[in-house]
C-alpha cells in the first residue's frame, strides 16, 4: 500500500522539522568526545521514516496547536527510539548487524560506544524538553511524566526484559498483548499524548479518547509486523514462519493463526478510528496513518 498523498506530504514535512531540530541539539562532531558525539549523530540521523515525531505533530494537528509548539516533543521521543535500536541491536540483545541499511552502532564503531550512545540519547530526550522555553512548566511536567514512563520499566523497558523472558515460553494472547503494549505501545502512547499537551486547554475527555487511538494503533503495528515478518519470510525463503517465530518468540499468527491475526488488525484499526469520531478534519492525519499501519505492505 503506497501513502495517500496527503499523508506522503505530511510524512515529509515532519521529517523534515525533527530532523531540523535533531542537528540543532546533538552535540557537534568537532567537540569532544568527537567519536561518542559521531555516534550519536550516526544513530539519530540515520535514514528512517519517524513515525513517533509524526504521532507527535499529527496529534498537536488534531488539537489545533501550531507544529513548532511540538518540535521539541517530537525530537524528544525520536531520540527515546533512536537509544532503544542502538541497544536492542547489541549482540547481548537482538545481535542485529544491520539498522535502516547499514552497520548498526556497535559495528560500525565499537560495543562500548554503542552503550554510551544509547545512555547518550536517552538522557539528551529529557533535557531537550526540560528546556524549552516555549513550553509552560506545568505542560512540561506532564510531558516529562508521560515519556518517563513510557521509556522505563513501566514501558518499553520493562516489554523488552518481558521479551527477553518469552523466548521458549508459551504465552496466551492477554500476556502478549501486555508485552507489546510495554515495548511498542507505550512509547507510541506518549508520542500521542505529547503531542495532544501541546493545547492545554484540551478536554480530559479528547485527551482520553486520543490515548484510546494511541493504544489500538501500537498494538495493531505489531500485529502487523508479525504478520508482515511472515509475508517476508515466505517469500524470500519460502518459510512459513517469521523470524521471531523461528527464535521462538510468540506471535500474533502464532496464537490466532494468519486470518485471525489479520482480523484482529481489523478490528484495532475500527477501534481506533471509532476514538476519533468526535474530532473533525483536523485528525484526518491520525484516521490515515492508522489505516496505513494495517494496510500496509512493508
Amino acid at each position: 500500500m503506497t501513502l495517500e498523498p496527503a499523508l506522503a506530504e505530511l510524512f515529509s514535512i515532519t521529517k523534515k522539522r525533527v530532523e531540523n531540530t535533531l542537528e540543532g541539539i546533538l552535540p557537534a562532531v568537532a567537540s569532544e568526545p568527537s567519536r561518542l558525539h559521531t555516534a550519536m549523530r550516526y544513530a539519530a540521523l540515520g535514514d528512517g521514516k519517524r513515525v513517533r515525531p509524526l504521532l507527535v505533530y499529527a496529534a498537536s494537528q488534531a488539537v489545533y496547536s501550531d507544529y513548532a509548539s511540538s518540535d521539541s516533543a517530537a525530537a524528544a521521543v525520536e531520540l527515546i527510539h533512536a537509544y532503544s535500536l542502538v541497544h536492542d541491536d547489541l549482540p547481548a540483545m537482538d545481535d542485529d548487524d544491520l539498522r535502516r541499511g547499514r552497520a548498526t552502532v556497535h559495528k560500525a564503531f565499537d560495543e562500548g560506544t554503542a552503550v554510551l550512545v544509547g545512555d547518550a540519547l536517552q538522557t539528551l530526550a529529557f533535557d531537550v524538553l526540560i528546556n524549552d522555553e516555549h513550553i509552560a512548566d506545568c505542560t512540561k511536567l506532564e510531558m516529562l511524566k508521560w515519556l518517563s514512563r513510557a521509556s522505563g520499566v513501566a514501558g518499553m523497558v520493562g516489554g523488552q526484559a518481558l521479551d527477553i523472558q518469552s523466548v521458549d515460553v508459551e504465552l496466551d494472547l492477554e500476556h502478549l498483548e501486555h508485552m507489546h503494549n510495554l515495548k511498542t505501545g507505550a512509547l507510541i502512547e506518549a508520542s500521542v499524548a505529547l503531542g495532544a499537551l501541546s493545547n492545554p486547554k484540551l478536554d480530559s475527555d479528547d485527551f482520553d479518547k486520543l490515548i484510546t487511538y494511541a493504544k489500538c494503533i501500537g498494538l495493531a503495528f505489531q500485529v502487523k509486523d508479525d504478520l508482515l515478518d511472515i509475508e517476508a519470510s515466505s517469500e524470500t525463503l519460502g518459510k512459513t514462519q517469521g523470524k521471531d517465530a523461528a527464535a521462538n518468540k510468540p506471535t500474533y499468527p502464532a496464537l490466532l493463526g494468519l486470518e485471525g491475526a489479520r482480523n484482529k488488525a481489523n478490528v484495532l484499526l475500527e477501534q481506533a478510528l471509532e476514538a476519533l469520531e468526535n474530532f473533525g478534519d483536523s485528525a484526518d492525519p491520525l484516521r490515515d496513518l492508522a489505516k496505513y499501519i494495517v494496510q500496509r505492505d512493508h
